[in-house]
């Protein structure tokens, strides 16, 4: 992050503009008018945050800087979309939040962040790290959430970690993972302006809800807006709306009295293609697999039942690991990023 968010916007629309014409409408658009009878978002009306420092976008500017134009008019179907930033290091989260929060405040829009930091993250696979133990997760979460202040935001919190803790893997406490889960989330609940979702894997992986429901129930569920599906991920959009709304069902019956149905976000971010037919139940189907596109542009009015918005909480183009010749995690990736957009195929 820099520390210059107003002017590099200013950039990235004249960028832009040069390199694939007028922006596409983000945020409330999507183009189709929500029908109030199906649909419920929580968070319609608003518009959603593009950070200029993301990954795409700074990559258009150099490759323009380079004189590589079509390369950037390629890249441009990514950069013109709000995406989500990934607070992904132990380090201090303040000033990185805070310069986010702040500069969509200015804007008048809504940021979303991912809160990606507990302790034993990824089963110490392609994401592995996180917070060193238990006190210093719980003060890096009072950190990030003091940085929000008052300002909307949307926090996607802890992707995979109540799955993951659900399938288990090696010496993770899952009773304990749900515990701290809880903390952070009531710790985000304090800050009025920020929706929290918590994270619920995806549509191919934990497939007894009942199961899923209660871990989500013990780390929390209850006391946020609502979880994520699909995050990092490609199952298409219609299956992973048809899993959040059964997980959504499962949920209620444990709910306290006169709550209303869980609500869901889901990445859309790479799901144009859904994903591998040929990689079922193998890491091919989840970590750089080729030959994938960019989902349904983010908005908060998809006509959908129970869900909030469609967001890009991935940044397409970031590697998925160090597989299938990738990088490490969240490091971009130009072959992936151009094997994204269709007509450049």
């Amino acid at each position: 992050m820099t520390a210059r968010p107003v002017r590099r916007r200013s950039v990235r629309t004249a960028v832009l503009a040069a390199a694939a014409g007028a922006l596409v409408a983000c945020g409330g658009g999507g183009g189709t008018a929500p029908d109030a009878g199906t649909t419920s978002s929580r968070l319609a009306g608003e518009e959603l945050w593009l950070n200029p420092e993301g990954h795409a976008p700074v990559a258009v500017e150099q490759a323009l800087a380079e004189g590589r134009a079509d390369d950037a008019e390629t890249l441009a179907a990514l950069a013109e979309q709000p995406t989500a930033t990934w607070i992904a290091t132990p380090d201090n989260p303040y000033p990185a939040v805070l310069e986010v929060s702040e500069a969509a405040a200015a804007a008048g829009e809504l940021p979303v962040l991912v809160a990606y930091n507990v302790p034993g993250r990824d089963c110490g696979l392609y994401s592995a790290g996180g917070a060193a133990d238990v006190d210093a997760y719980l003060a890096w979460v009072g950190a990030f959430a003091a940085a929000l202040g008052d300002r909307p935001a949307v926090v996607v919190l802890e992707p995979d970690a109540v799955p993951q803790a659900v399938v288990g893997c090696e010496g993770l406490d899952p009773a304990a993972r749900y515990g701290l889960l809880a903390q952070a989330v009531d710790i985000l609940d304090r800050q009025p302006g920020t929706r929290v979702y918590l994270d619920a894997g995806n549509a191919s992986w934990v497939t007894d809800l009942p199961v899923l429901a209660d871990a989500l129930r013990r780390s929390g569920i209850d006391r946020t807006d609502g979880f994520s599906v699909n995050v990092s991920n490609y199952e298409t959009t219609e299956v992973s709306a048809e899993y959040g709304l059964a997980l959504s069902e499962e949920l209620a019956p444990g709910a306290p009295e006169g709550t209303p149905p869980a609500h869901f976000v889901i990445d859309t971010s790479r799901n144009g293609a859904g994903p591998p037919e040929d990689a079922a139940g193998s890491e091919g189907r989840w970590c750089n697999p080729p030959g994938r596109e960019l989902g349904q542009p983010p908005t908060t009015s998809p006509v959908l039942p129970r869900v909030d918005a469609l967001l890009w909480v991935k940044q397409p183009g970031d590697s998925d690991g160090t597989c299938a010749g990738g990088p490490p995690a969240g490091q971009w990736w130009p072959e992936m990023a151009e094997d994204l957009v269709p007509a450049a195929g």
